[in-house]
């Protein structure tokens, strides 16, 4: 048993500092793609936290957008968060395909304040946006 606590210890352990890398390069690198992928999950955690507290958002987009925040925070991944390219991807995909979700549900306006990286990455992620009839 104290050696199962041990490896729970360390695997936690591993995500805080991953994690804590991700920021820093977010904080540290020069703009560009490889600071931009940095700072992409602690983006996307801000943006979970600011619109499940969004009474705009619809209580289907909530349940999406609080998935993707529990996928990214919790400690079942389809890949490791250790290795070093591959393993935050899963987690990416799993809040760009909420967050798309979402943004057919929320007003553009309320994803775009509650995101709190650079704009042009939200817009991407969201593609064009769609001319209502009328």
């Amino acid at each position: 048993m104290r050696d199962w606590l041990i490896g729970l210890g360390a695997a936690a352990a591993l995500i805080v500092l991953s994690w804590g890398v991700l920021i820093l390069l977010a904080r540290t690198l020069p703009p560009g793609l490889a600071r931009d992928l940095a700072a992409f999950l602690p983006d996307c955690a801000t943006t979970v936290r600011r619109l499940r507290r969004d009474p705009r958002v619809p209580r289907r987009a909530k349940f999406a957008i609080v998935f993707a925040g529990l996928w990214v925070a919790g400690p079942i991944d389809l890949s490791p968060e250790f290795l070093p390219v591959i393993g935050p991807l899963d987690d990416i995909v799993v809040v760009a395909l909420a967050l798309r979700y979402a943004a057919r549900r929320v007003p553009r306006e309320v994803l775009l304040a509650a995101w709190p990286g650079e704009p042009r990455l939200i817009e991407r992620l969201l593609g064009p946006r769609r001319l209502t009839p009328g």
